[in-house]
């Protein structure tokens, strides 16, 4: 319903609260995300979720856009709501989290506040099959990168993980011929990186 907010910034605290067109938006997020905010009274970009539940709606909102993706990933995996999706988000970075996902580190995970290494498991278990699984990637275009010194099971890992985070298929491409021509190496990790990192910036 809501893509993001645009508009003065007129709160910060444990929500932000933005003002536009003479309505004031209250906005839960973390720290992390205020950390990156500019002043009180500066115009801000926040990309939002609308979370309905039963008895009340609320709107989660993120500085980078990246964030708001890898929230909404999180709270696929059951027994992730919204509390634990912010705490995760606020003790590593999108791009950490996704990492430690594929490498299966739940200790790493385990360190958040309230994540416990069941849940890290857990997290890991449900979230490394959808962010990894080809059979279910489209539109794959190997052919772009045909002359990069870059392996094709790399360029294909990194497709993969970037459509199932739910980019499409004219951003995950462009990112990835940014980040190739970017990264200091060429495996799929640092072509990730490189990816997410002009992603967020969308």
């Amino acid at each position: 319903m809501f893509d993001y907010i645009k508009g003065e910034l007129v709160f910060k605290g444990d929500s932000i609260t933005i003002e536009n067109n003479g309505i004031g938006y209250s906005v839960l997020t973390n720290s992390r995300t205020v950390s990156l905010l500019p002043d009180i009274g500066s115009q801000v970009k926040i990309y939002t979720k609308l979370i309905h539940k039963e008895d009340s709606m609320l709107l989660v909102g993120f500085k980078q856009k990246e964030d708001r993706v890898i929230f909404d990933v999180l709270t696929s995996v059951s027994g992730i709501g919204v509390k634990v999706a912010l705490i995760l988000l606020d003790e590593f970075s999108g791009q950490e989290l996704i990492d430690y996902v594929i490498c299966e580190d739940y200790k790493s995970i385990s360190r958040a506040k309230g994540v416990g290494q069941k849940l890290a498991q857990k997290i890991i278990l449900e979230l490394k099959g959808k962010l990894t699984d080809k059979k279910t990637t489209k539109d794959i275009a190997l052919g772009k990168f045909e002359n990069a010194n870059v392996d094709g099971e790399a360029i294909l890992e990194v497709q993969t993980i970037l459509q199932s985070l739910g980019y499409t298929q004219n951003e995950y491409t462009k990112a990835i011929e940014y980040a190739i021509n970017n990264a200091k190496a060429t495996g799929s990790e640092e072509i990730l990186k490189e990816a997410l990192s002009l992603l967020s910036n969308i």
